[in-house]
């Protein structure tokens, strides 16, 4: 089976955070379910956030509403970006975090937190104006916690998708005093939950993740505990552009990862009844996602 010829779409820019906390000793992270309604992985379970707008891409404006100088931003966030578009990502990475997840990564200087509960009755209600996020550090009181954010991976939808997103993976741990909670629009229902219940969950068809959701949640399997997880995070990087190949089946699909062996071929060759038994064990390797009633299942190689 050969993918499509058709030339590509273009990938929209966009940034999600994995959120995670530490629950008696048990790494978690906050997963949201995307409205059924949505066009684009309706009905997953994925992490907050979204694309990066025009707002965010004002760089002489943002770059004295965050914690970091600029040398900084671009050793935490560079790794082949320019510091504009490293700064936009971290940008929608904030706002996007907020909008879909009601939590706000930022440092109040001064002020009586009003300010926050107000944003938080009007995403409830959906009144935030596109522009919320710059008026409220322009105000001079908040400032965006970009130390929070770190990098975690790079995704690029596949080629033959109608939609597409380049999409930086960002890593936050939940701050104190704030609560999770969907926007009830884009999202109906969050989750807090550690990686194997979630990917458990998705193979019985509970919590549906998308591919990238499957191949984070396989990844932190390797994180014993936060600390290990944290020692990770302060060296990290953005790695290898990941774009899977998509290859569509009857009443199916197969994703092919960068890592398979068979990812630059012309022609992939597979069968629903040799995919079936090449399910992967839960935390083995695995460089397939394949997609049959409403699941992404991984393959083994």
């Amino acid at each position: 089976m050969s993918e499509s010829n058709t030339s590509p779409v273009v990938p929209a820019r966009a940034s999600t955070v994995i959120l995670i906390r530490d629950t008696n000793g048990q790494l978690q992270v906050y997963l949201l379910k995307r409205s059924d309604q949505s066009g684009f992985m309706p009905g997953n379970y994925v992490f907050p956030g979204g694309v990066v707008d025009p707002e965010d891409r004002n760089f002489d404006f943002w770059q004295g509403h965050i914690d970091l100088d600029l040398a900084q931003v671009m050793t935490r966030f560079g790794g082949g970006l320019h510091i504009e578009d490293a700064m936009a990502y971290g940008i929608a990475a904030i706002r996007e975090t907020f909008e879909e997840a009601g939590v706000l990564l930022a440092r109040q200087d001064g002020g009586t937190g009003r300010e926050l509960d107000n944003l938080l009755d009007q995403r409830l209600v959906g009144s935030l104006r596109k522009t919320w996020l710059g008026e409220l550090v322009a105000a001079g009181e908040w400032t965006l916690r970009f130390s929070d954010l770190a990098c975690w991976s790079h995704w690029i939808t596949p080629k033959i998708r109608s939609k597409r997103y380049d999409t930086r993976f960002f890593a936050a741990f939940m701050p104190e005093g704030q609560e999770c909670r969907p926007d009830n629009r884009e999202t109906t229902h969050g989750i807090w939950v550690s990686p194997e219940k979630a990917l458990r969950g998705n193979l019985k068809g509970e919590i549906p993740l998308s591919p990238p959701a499957v191949t984070t949640l396989h990844e932190f399997l390797q994180y014993p505990s936060v600390g290990v997880l944290k020692k990770e995070l302060e060296v990290r990087s953005w790695g290898e552009t990941r774009m899977p190949r998509l290859v569509q089946m009857p009443e199916a699909a197969l994703l092919l990862l960068p890592w398979d062996p068979h990812y630059h071929d012309e022609e992939i060759e597979a069968e629903i009844k040799g995919l079936r038994k090449r399910a992967a064990p839960l935390g083995n390797p695995f460089s397939r996602i394949w997609y049959s009633d409403g699941v992404w299942r991984p393959i083994s190689p």
